[in-house]
């Protein structure tokens, strides 16, 4: 898949750096670690400028997140309300945790945008239940803009200055996920945790 990407990206230049970013939010297999620093690598031999391959792939970031939310628009709370009532019993799950969930992401979830653009896989899913809490769309793109921004910016900057050896930042990138996966578990099983013995402290 490596040797797809970057022969796009050679091929097509800037276009090709859009399409590849739209693809990866949609696609989370295909990886912006690879897509990134390569495009920063291209602007060493090439016409291509960092700032346009920095434009160039955070439109196409942007142009995955806008689908991925006009999907979680589809699948709506009141959607997935009669869809718990009919078969939440089997997962435990109640429409109250939906309202619960929601809520919570209408207080934090611009920041959860904002900093799940940087976390991978986050970063393309994150899209799906922001439209699911109807998340105003201005805001949302503001957020997504400016972690996109951000992230892309540094793994580009990292290309440019690795050159040739662009592909030494895999193992640090896998490193990196390793790293976030990790907490992510721990996390996920605190809430668990805390939901369970919040249960127990009902009955």
């Amino acid at each position: 898949m490596e040797n797809w990407i970057t022969n796009i990206m050679e091929q097509f230049g800037y276009l090709g750096i859009l399409l590849m970013m739209a693809l990866e939010n949609l696609f989370p297999p295909i990886p912006s670690e690879i897509v990134l620093p390569f495009g920063g690598f291209l602007t060493t031999y090439t016409n291509m400028t960092v700032w346009g391959v920095v434009i160039a792939a955070t439109i196409g970031s942007l142009l995955g997140a806008v689908i991925l939310y006009w999907i979680g628009t589809l699948l709506d709370v009141d959607r997935l309300e009669r869809i718990i009532k009919r078969w939440g019993r089997i997962a435990r799950i109640k429409v109250e945790d939906v309202h619960k969930a929601d809520a919570w992401f209408d207080k934090y979830g611009y920041w959860t945008v904002l900093i799940g653009r940087m976390v991978p896989v986050v970063r393309s899913l994150i899209s799906i239940p922001a439209g699911m809490s109807n998340m105003r769309f201005g805001l949302f793109m503001l957020f997504t803009v400016i972690g996109t921004l951000i992230w892309n910016s540094i793994l580009i900057t990292v290309g440019v200055i690795l050159g040739e050896s662009w592909h030494d930042i895999t193992s640090f990138m896998d490193l990196y996920s390793d790293i976030v996966y990790f907490f992510l578990a721990v996390i996920f099983v605190i809430l668990l945790y805390l939901y369970f013995r919040k249960k127990r402290q009902h009955r």
